[in-house]
């Protein structure tokens, strides 16, 4: 596991479930779809997340079908069905008659965020994945395109919220992968680019409050520790515009933990934001 604050508590609960979904060095230069057979061997380097990119699959599909609770650990050697996957994503593409309402009625009940009035979801991740991140039919897909599409490329970045900057972004195996910004309780926390929200809510152990945007089909950010969120799941949200109010959900201070992935390799925020 990554530990992603060297020297402070973070460690003791270092957020899993990103690092497992999002990183991965065997795919991350190969193309999506480049995987084509029915059964994967698990390689060194290989997360679920790399294996769905490179099988042009879903990786919550891929999760549920292989029966692999969150944090969705592989091991080395592990055989993954790639073939029943596909189906399943194929059974569930065909257009399905529009709901009277926008409420979707096989929506999960433990990763979907209600609106500020409603009681904050705290639920565990349940094992069978359909209730932590819903199946194709009713839960945005990070890995499929956005429709309305997104830009392909991010053109400009901005700064998640204000404050002083306590640790930087290292490309070491055990190092840094954002930056933790503190400043005080409730200070705005806004959306770096403009994108869709893909992931809202507090199941993910390691992140508190925690919002994931898809900026494009390449590009994640990732927003940690919030004392409020401010955003429901699906929804699009501008650049600049508040998505949470920073908070101490899962740390020992209040800060904000930001991440930004490309193809699911964490990446250093500063390369892509504006000087200070």
């Amino acid at each position: 596991m990554v530990l992603l604050l060297g020297g402070c508590s973070f460690q003791s609960h270092t957020p899993a479930p990103v690092e497992t979904l999002y990183t991965g060095k065997t795919f991350k230069d190969k193309p999506r779809g480049s995987v084509t057979q029915s059964r994967y061997r698990v390689q060194p380097g290989d997360t679920l997340y790399s294996i769905a990119w490179a099988s042009g699959t879903d990786y919550r599909d891929l999760a549920r079908i292989n029966r692999l609770p969150s944090p969705y650990t592989i091991q080395v050697g592990q055989w993954l069905d790639l073939r029943s996957v596909k189906k399943s994503a194929a059974t569930a593409s065909p257009a399905t008659k529009p709901a009277k309402t926008s409420t979707n009625t096989s929506r999960s009940t433990s990763a979907a965020v209600r609106s500020s009035k409603q009681k904050e979801n705290t639920k565990p991740v349940d094992p069978k994945i359909s209730q932590e991140y819903a199946s194709t039919r009713s839960s945005q897909n990070i890995n499929r395109p956005l429709k309305p599409a997104l830009p392909r490329k991010v053109s400009k970045w901005r700064w998640p919220a204000s404050g002083k900057v306590v640790a930087r972004y290292s490309d070491s195996a055990q190092g840094q992968k954002g930056l933790d910004i503190v400043s005080r309780e409730g200070t705005p926390v806004v959306a770096s680019a403009e994108g869709r929200v893909v992931y809202a809510g507090s199941a993910l152990r390691g992140y508190g409050k925690l919002i994931i945007i898809k900026h494009s089909d390449d590009y994640l950010s990732a927003y940690a520790h919030n004392r409020k969120i401010l955003v429901k799941e699906k929804q699009v949200v501008k650049s600049g515009q508040q998505i949470a109010e920073m908070g101490s959900t899962d740390s020992d201070r209040v800060m904000l933990h930001f991440e930004i992935r490309y193809r699911g390799k964490s990446v250093d925020p500063e390369r892509y934001l504006p000087k200070k």
